[in-house]
């Protein structure tokens, strides 16, 4: 299976290509990388796979219909991760969300049908739920996301459906909770914590520490996005957990402990606007094709924090502000 990637130069997109390029993914024989570098965006994190014969890169732009078009006539499936994920970017200016988010997933899914492609896969976020106090989302609750880049994620989750039921174009989304691992671009919590501490300097807790997030590795989400590339049964939704959920400041907690700092270096600041306080989803129809996260979260934080710290001197970084 030739298999196109968009975002694929991105955190999750590169460890998928990376995976799926070292035979982990059997039925991927070639993947195609289709990507427009931008911030989160970067070629070393293909550097593992670009000399492969079975691996194209592609510099363009999703929203760009006639590049698509080309691309998607030489793919037997596409994977959506190509999105503007950053939510306090969103809250500032959601333009370049609703055009990134929407409008390019519906450029593809009109590319995927036009070229009749076997199966479109949609990567998402359980932040399309919104908050939950207590219990856990399945794939049937309501999408009530609370931040413009959860909405823009929810409308693009609906055009995928919508597609599938006028279309029969064969789809799926996935919702994953908080991913982590090596790559990941530094305005997220857990890099941005790392390189803030490397350097030295206070890390910002949003309001009290107490937002509730479940985490993944990034490639146990990416197994789970191939089972349900290969085995999602067509216009179903899967959520793909972690297991593992934390508070923001028992994460913090952990990461200065890894990097023998005190808790000094915490530093609580004004919550974001519209912050959700808890998010947790069920993941068990997953489960059915397969899908098992590791659990050793300890290990996989631990592999992360030595990643960014080997790295450091090399990576391009802007450590101010708050992280998503």
């Amino acid at each position: 299976m030739r298999v196109l990637v968009t975002g694929g130069a991105g955190f999750i997109g590169s460890n998928f290509a990376e995976m799926a390029l070292t035979d982990q993914f059997p039925e991927i024989s070639d993947v195609v990388v289709l990507d427009k570098l931008t911030y989160a965006g970067k070629l070393s994190n293909l550097a593992s796979v670009s000399s492969s014969p079975n691996f194209e890169f592609i510099y363009g732009d999703i929203c760009d219909v006639e590049l698509v078009n080309a691309t998607t006539s030489q793919v037997d499936a596409i994977i959506n991760f190509a999105a503007e994920s950053h939510v306090d970017r969103s809250i500032e200016n959601s333009s370049e969300f609703i055009r990134s988010n929407v409008l390019g997933t519906q450029v593809l899914l009109d590319a995927a049908k036009n070229h009749k492609i076997k199966k479109f896969v949609q990567v998402s976020t359980d932040e399309v739920y919104g908050s939950i106090p207590q219990g856990s989302w399945d794939e049937n609750a309501p999408l009530l996301p609370n931040s413009p880049y959860s909405a823009s994620k929810a409308a693009a989750d609906l055009l995928v459906r919508s597609y599938f039921v006028t279309h029969k174009l064969s789809v799926n989304v996935t919702r994953c909770s908080n991913n982590y691992g090596p790559r990941q671009d530094f305005e997220k919590l857990i890099p941005n914590f790392i390189l803030k501490l490397i350097s030295d300097e206070k890390v910002p807790v949003y309001g009290d520490g107490l937002n509730v997030r479940d985490w993944v590795f990034v490639n146990d989400h990416c197994l789970g996005i191939y089972l349900v590339l290969t085995k999602g049964l067509s216009g179903e939704t899967y959520n793909i957990g972690g297991g593992t959920e934390l508070t923001n400041i028992q994460l913090t907690k952990k990461l200065l402990k890894l990097m023998d700092k005190d808790e000094s270096y915490i530093n609580y600041v004004k919550d974001r606007l519209g912050h959700d306080r808890r998010y947790s989803v069920n993941y068990a129809k997953i489960r059915d094709l397969g899908f098992s996260p590791s659990d050793s979260f300890e290990e996989n934080l631990a592999q992360t924090v030595s990643w960014y710290q080997r790295e450091f001197n090399t990576l391009s970084r802007t450590t101010d502000g708050n992280p998503s």
